[in-house]
């Protein structure tokens, strides 16, 4: 499948028989590959072979649903403690699907980066490289003084920037470059996760990170791939093991350019949804929620049955064409 010319319709045509086929295997249990028919693997992640082939999906997008960048401890703060963080703006081929390599902005190497993760109160301290021929910054969401907005602290190539600033309030944000035309810079891959823990953590539960976002591999400025972690269908292939009555937390943020929205419907279920997570107490009850870009929610479930259960947008569309996956839900 060429990664230069792949429209919408494309895909679809030489795509869906392929996903329709991985649909029906996961129907079929196979001893040899462990119990429901899926191959199962501990979390957090896994491996899943080279990504250079073609025919095997990367591991990232399940290293970066578990996968939490605490930074270094360096030392005592007013309120908790110094964490220094090493994030490096780097260009980079991803691939996306099966076959289809992109162009990509990268922090860190990955699309989307890293999941920073701190405490309320604690001093993030992030240390930011320019390793690419462009311009860029980290604007993170939150509270922090001015001269840290990533706004006019630009960083041209080969430059370096230090951002620091205390970590309030708790809750579920996210980061990305603030250079002009934003939509290139972020439609790109330059964005990730932001966890501020509150000072008493949420009760315990299997933790997953969830960006959704959406790539235009044939640069004609809407999108051909939609995906969560950004590979499209990877958790089809990859279901995501779960066990009945297990608490699960996703800390679930949308970052796709082009398209007003984005959403995320959980099948035979319902979970709490905490918006923006900065508070502990509301949260209403549903099984789809609606995002544009840069809203982020958290949501929590437990699942009731075992059994193959599926999570994709409600836009049809984009499930069509890569934004779907499963839990895999264990007795």
């Amino acid at each position: 499948m060429s990664s230069r010319r792949l429209s919408r319709r494309g895909f679809l045509q030489a795509g869906l028989g392929a996903i329709g086929g991985s649909l029906l295997n996961l129907e079929r249990p196979d001893p040899a590959r462990g119990e429901g028919g899926v191959r199962i693997d501990p979390l957090p992640g896994r491996s899943s072979g080279s990504s250079n082939d073609g025919a095997t999906p990367p591991e990232g997008p399940m290293r970066l649903l578990t996968e939490f960048d605490y930074g270094t401890i360096t030392g005592p703060a007013a309120a908790g403690v110094v964490r220094e963080y090493e994030i490096v703006a780097v260009n980079k081929e991803i691939e996306v699907a099966p076959g289809v390599r992109y162009p990509a902005w990268t922090y860190n190497g990955t699309v989307p980066g890293p999941t920073i993760r701190c405490t309320e109160g604690d001093t993030v301290r992030i240390h930011f490289t320019n390793a690419s021929p462009m311009d860029h910054t980290i604007h993170f969401h939150g509270i922090h003084p001015a001269d840290m907005d990533g706004v006019f602290e630009i960083v041209p190539p080969g430059g370096k920037f230090t951002y620091e600033f205390t970590a309030e309030p708790f809750g579920l944000f996210l980061y990305h470059c603030h250079v002009m035309p934003l939509r290139k810079h972020i439609e790109k891959g330059l964005y990730g996760t932001f966890i501020v823990d509150p000072p008493r953590p949420r009760p315990p539960a299997r933790e997953f990170v969830m960006v959704l976002n959406g790539f235009d591999t044939d640069f004609d400025g809407s999108n051909e791939f939609y995906t969560v972690n950004g590979y499209a269908n990877y958790f089809v292939t990859n279901p995501i093991p779960i066990r009945v009555g297990e608490p699960v937390r996703i800390y679930l943020v949308n970052m796709t350019e082009f398209d007003l929205i984005n959403s995320f419907h959980l099948h035979g279920n319902v979970f709490r949804l905490y918006r923006t997570g900065t508070s502990l107490e509301a949260y209403e009850v549903t099984d789809t929620v609606m995002l544009c870009q840069g809203e982020r929610c958290i949501l929590e479930f437990t699942y009731k049955f075992p059994g193959m259960f599926m999570f994709h947008a409600h836009q049809t569309e984009f499930s069509e064409l890569g934004w779907m996956g499963f839990f895999n839900v264990l007795p």
